[in-house]
């Protein structure tokens, strides 16, 4: 009989040796994978920075803003404040100005003996009224006369005077704080003109020898 002839069987190879070229691809490949996976990261984290800088630089900007416009509302609430003062002020003075005439009869009234009765206490509230609102008077008899809160209305000569001086106080003058509503009038005397003292170390006896005296000894015939 005749036997058919086996076909060729091709040789049993090793699966350690099989799989070698393969783990060998793999590992080039997961270092690929991982070098482009590190490239990816630096590239998200610059990126990530260059965001953070942004919104550093917006903060920054936007925090500067807020200062500078509550530096511009504190201003404009100080100025606010300051226009509300000197309106009131001057509200109040114009009211004061009124009333000065008021108070000059007031005042005259007192000094004759007239100010009685209901009329007093009138007076007197308004008086009241005026102080509470920093109305001042000013001007005394004997206070050196000052041009600045000062009007002279008369004017005099005086031996008892060293500088012009405020003899009498004619209309006192007001004031509301700084502000002088009205000055105060009155009547100024001067030093006596030409009244001089004696100079220091003449004697009386000086005083009274005649000019013509000579000092010296009587004239020889």
């Amino acid at each position: 009989m005749t036997e058919e002839p086996k076909g060729f069987e091709e040789p049993d190879v090793p699966s350690e040796a099989a799989d070698k070229p393969a783990s060998a691809k793999d590992a080039g490949t997961a270092d690929q994978a991982g070098s482009a996976a590190q490239g990816g990261d630096a590239n998200e984290l610059t990126a990530l920075r260059a965001q953070l800088d942004q919104v550093r630089t917006a903060v920054n900007e936007r925090t500067a803003d807020l200062q500078r416009l509550q530096a511009e509302y504190q201003n404009y609430r100080r100025r606010v404040e300051r226009d509300r003062v000197a309106v009131k002020e001057i509200a109040v003075a114009n009211l004061l100005i009124e009333l000065l005439p008021v108070l000059d009869d007031i005042g005259r009234a007192r000094e004759h003996g007239e100010l009685v009765g209901g009329f007093k206490s009138v007076a007197e509230s308004l008086e009241t009224v005026a102080a509470k609102l920093g109305l001042q008077q000013f001007g005394k008899e004997g206070e050196p006369f000052d041009p600045l809160v000062h009007e002279a209305l008369m004017h005099s000569y005086s031996p008892d005077v060293t500088q012009t001086t405020c003899v009498q106080i004619l209309q006192p003058g007001y004031r509301i704080g700084e502000r002088n509503l009205r000055p105060a009038r009155v009547a100024v005397a001067e030093p006596q003109p030409g009244a001089h003292g004696k100079p220091e170390g003449l004697s009386e006896e000086d005083d009274e020898k005649p000019d013509s005296e000579e000092t010296g000894g009587p004239d020889e015939g």
